[in-house]
């Protein structure tokens, strides 16, 4: 309730009616819930008197565009994403839900003196849950993402660019949400890269006072593939700064179950055969996991198999990593590497068993 009436009165200072009228919404529900009725009441017959003139506070109708394209530069969104589809590191998971808590409890940071922590940088190799993150906490905090467009808001005048910059800042400003800044980097590089014009130096500035001006009711998340590529004053313009990084051992196997377990299939029929199957996996991305198994899934629904087997799976990690199989016999040998039987190659892939025999007996002579 603190926050909605510190946020009334900036409103209405600035002459600002919209958001005068979204936090005086918000304002009215609050009292509700802590059953000051009579008041929640009087707000709300206030209000009703503006109703032609009110912007609800979740429409959103007035998206910012780009001046010389006339595109958006924003998108609307309300994820829903489960805790489970979270898989990530234990300590990497507790800073997230600490910083969730955070926002959540700002009007006790706020009345302690403390600033909330509601910037956040995530950064990592591509496919690794920076976006599904940004989703999640969207989806605990029930605040609507806004994901800045960057085809909308880079503009080939780079004067625009900055405009459309302070444009989302303004637009986040009225309503609380999660302004998520993908591919940061574009707009956030080194400001002495002697490759770039003085102009997107002046984009970087801009920037970063809007950073610095972002209020504490929304949040800030800006995502990244190329940390190394951020100017070193972005940095500190960020409460929180999380690496997500490829999944290690325990992170793959919860991403077989969870990926696997409404499917049939023999790779989670013991942990043995799981835990064989997450080492065929190390080195991929999230991502890529969820690729590999969707399409050894897929293929197996359009020839009718009733159940997806390692090998089925095995076949699509290789395809990935070498988008071809051209030496069959190397593919055969990367199956045994992998703990395939013999059965199993031939029934999964039908590879006549006389071949895949010679292999292995190849195999155990060059062995010995």
């Amino acid at each position: 309730m603190y926050t909605e009436i510190i946020k009334i009165i900036e409103g209405g200072l600035l002459g600002d009616k919209e958001k005068v009228l979204n936090y005086a919404v918000v304002l009215a529900d609050n009292l509700e819930n802590q059953g000051d009725l009579p008041l929640a009441k009087k707000i709300r017959s206030v209000l009703s008197n503006k109703k032609g003139k009110m912007t609800a506070l979740d429409s959103f109708s007035t998206k910012p565009v780009d001046a010389e394209s006339r595109m958006d530069i924003v998108e609307i969104s309300y994820p829903r994403v489960a805790t489970k589809q979270i898989v990530l590191s234990k300590y990497t998971e507790q800073e997230i839900c600490g910083f969730i808590e955070c926002y959540m409890k700002r009007e006790s940071l706020l009345k302690a003196g403390l600033e909330p922590s509601n910037s956040l940088l995530l950064y990592g190799p591509p496919g690794c849950g920076k976006t599904t993150t940004a989703q999640y906490i969207s989806s605990v905090t029930g605040l609507p993402l806004v994901t800045a467009r960057l085809e909308g808001l880079i503009s080939s005048l780079l004067g625009s660019t900055a405009k459309n910059i302070r444009k989302i800042f303004d637009y986040a400003a009225k309503r609380e949400c999660i302004l998520l800044l993908d591919e940061f980097d574009v707009i956030a590089k080194l400001r002495d890269d002697k490759n770039e014009l003085g102009e997107l130096k002046r984009v970087v500035n801009s920037l970063i006072q809007n950073i610095d001006g972002l209020n504490s009711d929304s949040i800030l998340i800006a995502a990244t593939n190329h940390d190394e590529l951020l100017d070193s004053a972005i940095w500190r313009r960020f409460s929180k700064v999380i690496a997500l990084e490829k999944p290690q051992k325990g992170e793959i196997g919860k991403l077989l179950y969870l990926y696997l377990s409404g499917v049939a299939n023999n790779i989670l029929s013991t942990e043995k055969k799981a835990e064989q199957m997450g080492a065929a996996f190390v080195g991929f991305s999230h991502s890529d996991i969820k690729t590999v198994i969707n399409n050894s899934v897929r293929q197996n629904i359009i020839r009718g198999k009733e159940s997806v087997t390692s090998c089925d799976i095995l076949r699509e990690i290789y395809f990935h990593k070498h988008h071809r199989i051209k030496d069959e016999d190397e593919f055969i040998r990367y199956l045994f590497r992998n703990n395939a039987t013999h059965k199993e190659i031939n029934e999964s892939l039908g590879i006549p068993l006389r071949k895949i025999q010679g292999i292995s007996k190849s195999e155990s002579k060059g062995g010995s």
